[in-house]
């Protein structure tokens, strides 16, 4: 009886997993998912999705794998770096899960080894059952290379010589890409697309977090900045407002129908699509809802 009392303590020591052999083992039932963007503010695009993972008892980490220290006309690339870091903190807060940002400069993000190497060691510490991530056609180079950078790691996680000093995953988690317009060299084309209309004001509430971003640089950069109201609430009701004019899910109303029924696929209006990349383990209609269990 003392023995089994002292290894239950010790599992409850090491937490979720455990490693064996430098493999990590899963040993709870909640799904791990990281969702990884070029930029503070870009994991948000899969902010509903993330809230639903997070409300049912998941472990959701978002993270920018740049500081953002290049997008705005008048702060300091340091200063910027410290108020997007704040920004994407406090937007992970709306939600409830955790949102980092790392070092590596906005505009200058490559697919060298090193950087691989932070994508695995990321994913392999939230020893990840979903990793969630952009295309790698962009019109931006940091969110190309981003995509690359995930689908280099992809099967790499998986291997104990490659930064032996991580353990690696016992399972490939399943790689999805988040929705994008590009056609060239192939339109996205969705496996799974999430109703968000339930949730969509905490979206919206994750995206009003990035002063920065919404209320100072986006419009300076569009010439719109005279647009933008002085005051915090009329700031969040105009972001309400341009998002309510927004309706995404025309585009996927097939698949919304097909998985919803017609009656509530047809109303839907706000959606989050996601395309099985081919990478690691495959999203099927037998586990879809192991890994959306909302859906």
């Amino acid at each position: 009886m003392k023995i089994l009392k002292s290894f239950a303590l010790i599992t409850i020591m090491l937490g979720a997993f455990a490693s064996l052999n430098g493999q990590q083992v899963k040993t709870d039932n909640k799904l791990h998912i990281i969702i990884i963007g070029a930029h503070p503010d870009d994991p948000d695009e899969v902010g509903g999705t993330a809230y639903k993972w997070a409300k049912a008892g998941h472990d959701v980490l978002m993270v920018s794998l740049t500081n953002g220290d290049a997008g705005h006309q008048t702060l300091s690339s340091e200063e910027l770096a410290k108020v997007r870091r704040e920004e994407a903190r406090k937007a992970g807060e709306v939600i409830g899960v955790k949102y980092i940002t790392l070092d590596n400069h906005d505009g200058q993000l490559m697919p060298t080894y090193e950087n691989r190497l932070q994508v695995i060691k990321l994913i392999r510490e939230q020893k990840a059952d979903i990793v969630i991530f952009p295309r790698p056609y962009d019109y931006h180079p940091d969110h190309r290379y981003t995509g690359q950078l995930v689908l280099d790691a992809a099967y790499m996680v998986t291997v104990p010589k490659i930064l032996p000093e991580v353990p690696f995953l016992e399972k490939n988690p399943v790689f999805l890409y988040t929705y994008d317009q590009f056609v060239h060299p192939e339109a996205f084309k969705p496996d799974v697309v999430i109703d968000i209309d339930d949730v969509i004001e905490k979206k919206i509430d994750m995206y009003h977090q990035h002063t920065s971003q919404m209320y100072e640089w986006l419009p300076f950069n569009r010439g719109e900045l005279d647009q933008v109201p002085a005051t915090e609430k009329e700031r969040r009701a105009w972001l309400g407002k341009i998002w309510g004019s927004r309706s995404n899910a025309a585009p996927f109303r097939n698949e919304l129908i097909k998985h919803y029924g017609k009656e509530k696929g047809s109303k839907i209006k706000y959606c989050e699509p996601f395309q099985d990349s081919g990478y690691g383990t495959r999203l099927t209609e037998k586990n879809i809802k192991f890994y959306f269990p909302f859906y």
